[in-house]
């Protein structure tokens, strides 16, 4: 008569899958927040804000130092900096004046992350940190910050 092994255990395959899973990471939780606002020098733009990948921080200026104004089409183009559940406050990395951090709430009742009073977002065509391909958009919209608060309208260096 053959003998047949026990199928291991529901239980057995879930932690089996749980170590599997967490031996993947490849360190994500050494890398820095998106949420820390730091400063870095971009080429032809000078020192500038950026989350906490290094990847450039812009404004939208219809938000006017208020509550943000870019929702819909405008946000998944360019996706607010929001803050994690959990998390109150945004933190000033290096060179990023920790006075100028603060947050707006957003509609749906998330805390987007605000240096001088505006509300920062992400553009969706920036990859890499260094690029700043939305500054100057072709409607005159969006600019980077630089670590003073002020709005930089720099023209964007040539590709």
């Amino acid at each position: 008569m053959k003998k047949y092994r026990r199928a291991p255990s529901a239980m057995l395959i879930a932690v089996a899958v749980g170590a599997a899973v967490v031996g993947c990471g490849g360190g994500a939780g050494t890398a820095t927040p998106s949420y820390i606002v730091q400063a870095r020098t971009i080429s032809g733009l000078g020192r500038l804000i950026t989350d906490g990948q290094g990847i450039t921080l812009y404004l939208y200026t219809p938000d006017h130092r208020g509550p943000s104004r870019c929702y819909g089409f405008c946000a998944q183009q360019w996706p607010p900096l929001v803050l994690p559940h959990g998390v109150s406050r945004p933190k000033a990395g290096p060179g990023v004046r920790a006075a100028l951090l603060g947050t707006v709430r957003r509609r749906n009742g998330g805390r987007q992350v605000t240096y001088n009073g505006w509300p920062l977002y992400l553009w969706q065509g920036d990859h890499a940190p260094g690029q700043a391909t939305g500054q100057d958009d072709d409607m005159g919209l969006w600019y980077v910050v630089s670590v003073t608060g002020a709005v930089d309208t720099a023209e964007p260096p040539a590709p």
